[in-house]
């Protein structure tokens, strides 16, 4: 079920009238969950077993941890739920990528292997749901928080609708305490969260969807030489359409979650205005970027076992990240870049000769500016479907392409338009986020702009098409 369909809009205010019809908190909560076991089950309704599955291990898994005293038992109860957990979403997500670079190892020792073509469907948001379970049992086993004592309560900290399939990825103590007591949203909070929804769906309907979407399936799609404008033109086009498809299925979800009167931290803010790789990531993609840092960067060792230690840690964790966006080289390649990039960059600042202007207003614009360009690099990996693709259009985007134009002039106003047009928008909200900016303008000019964001979404009426983060 998409955030940008009919059926979600029926469905959302049909849940949202029985969340403030019924009286009783445990009634409504309960009533959420099976919202939203229904809303995983539009997908494809014999992937929830899968989802079932991996909260019953875990539910039991946090309580036997929790009791257990003997360090030998717990490290092994542990592993049972990362066996599951990573045994599912290795088999799901990698399955078909292991048995391919198996095949291709055979053929370069001169083995003739021909295995069954495997043909594995992947359930929708597996990638998110695994990783928030992993971290609860993980808080458990550490001691960070104590097992859920309400099924009721875990059940909705995994399955939460707006969140379930594309994040945030949540933590425990950021959702569990707003499902203990009763609450429901205020009037304000209850508009602030609709206008959130319709900024979302303007972000993956207009933007991503109409102004920069086709331009970049052009790009990625040609089998022909280009030029370097229809290349860079194809690239900005692509950075832009995965920030506002990303960004917008997540502000639906704040948005979403707002309504009901539950706060889900931010995942965005201003990733492109971003000055340097380490302001990039604390940016862009937060939960995961956070979820990496403390479940596999600190416990790999951190920065906290010499500078050489430190870069090896960043890489893999970076190459890891990579990896975890989908089962090809491609992303490898692309946190590789990002690994790469944070290495320079921890290098430059430790050894790197001090430039005063680069500490001006100017100067920062300027450092920002070249985040972005190097930022754009990374998603030609991300978004191309093999390496010989992705070469051959950084090789475009350098001049080594010389093809006739392809993008008609209009395609190329309209993308080079929206990413100026987003990019100021960035810098404007630097500093601030959007709801700080929000709280400080009238409520007038906040329905104005709701009016023309609602028209714009029915003027464009949209394709249709799933979140790219779907996929992941």
């Amino acid at each position: 079920m998409l955030f940008n369909s009919l059926t979600f809009v029926l469905f959302f205010s049909f849940v949202i009238g029985l969340w403030y019809l019924i009286d009783n908190w445990r009634g409504r909560k309960a009533m959420l969950l099976v919202a939203s076991y229904l809303f995983y089950a539009a997908w494809n309704p014999p992937f929830i077993l899968i989802l079932w599955l991996s909260t019953i291990v875990d539910w039991f898994v946090a309580r036997w941890l929790f009791a257990a005293r003997r360090p030998s038992r717990r490290r092994l109860i542990l592993l049972i739920s990362l066996v599951v957990n990573l045994g599912l979403l290795g088999y799901f997500k990698y399955g078909g990528f292991l048995v391919e670079n198996f095949v291709a190892l055979a053929r370069v020792l001169g083995i003739d292997f021909h295995p069954a073509t495997p043909s594995i469907i992947l359930p929708i948001g597996i990638s998110f749901y695994t990783f928030e379970t992993i971290s609860y049992t993980i808080d458990v086993y550490l001691g960070r928080c104590e097992p859920f004592t309400s099924f009721l309560d875990y059940g909705l900290f995994l399955t939460f609708f707006p969140h379930l399939v594309a994040g945030p990825i949540l933590r425990p103590h950021e959702i569990v305490p707003q499902f203990e007591r009763p609450h429901r949203a205020t009037s304000q909070a209850l508009g602030f969260g609709l206008f959130l929804m319709c900024l979302g769906l303007f972000e993956k309907v207009v933007l991503a969807d109409t102004m920069l979407s086709p331009s970049a399936e052009a790009i990625f799609g040609a089998h022909q030489p280009l030029g370097a404008l229809d290349a860079w033109a194809g690239i900005l086009a692509f950075s832009g359409q995965i920030f506002c498809d990303f960004a917008g299925y997540s502000t639906c979800a704040i948005g979403a979650s707002m309504c009901f009167g539950f706060a889900l931290p931010d995942n965005f803010r201003s990733p492109y205005a971003a000055i340097g790789f380490s302001d990039f990531w604390r940016r862009w993609h937060i939960s995961l970027s956070r979820w990496l840092r403390d479940y596999l960067y600190i416990p790999l060792g951190g920065n906290k076992k010499g500078e050489v230690r430190t870069h090896v840690n960043l890489m893999l964790t970076m190459l890891i990240g990579g990896l975890w966006h989908g089962a090809s080289w491609n992303f490898v390649i692309w946190g590789g870049l990002h690994g790469f990039y944070l290495f320079v960059e921890r290098l430059l600042r430790r050894y790197g000769p001090r430039v005063a202007w680069l500490e001006t207003g100017a100067g920062q614009v300027v450092l920002a500016l070249f985040t972005f360009f190097l930022v754009c690099i990374t998603w030609i990996f991300f978004r191309s479907k093999d390496l010989h693709g992705s070469l051959a259009l950084l090789g475009a985007a350098f001049g080594f392409g010389g093809g006739p134009a392809l993008l008609p002039t209009q395609e190329l106003v309209a993308v080079f338009a929206t990413m100026a047009a987003l990019l100021a928008s960035h810098f404007a909200l630097r500093e601030r986020g959007f709801e700080d900016w929000a709280s400080r303008v009238s409520e007038r000019l906040l329905i104005g702009i709701w009016v023309v964001l609602g028209f714009s979404i029915v003027l464009a009426q949209g394709t249709g098409d799933a979140f790219i983060y779907f996929q992941f």
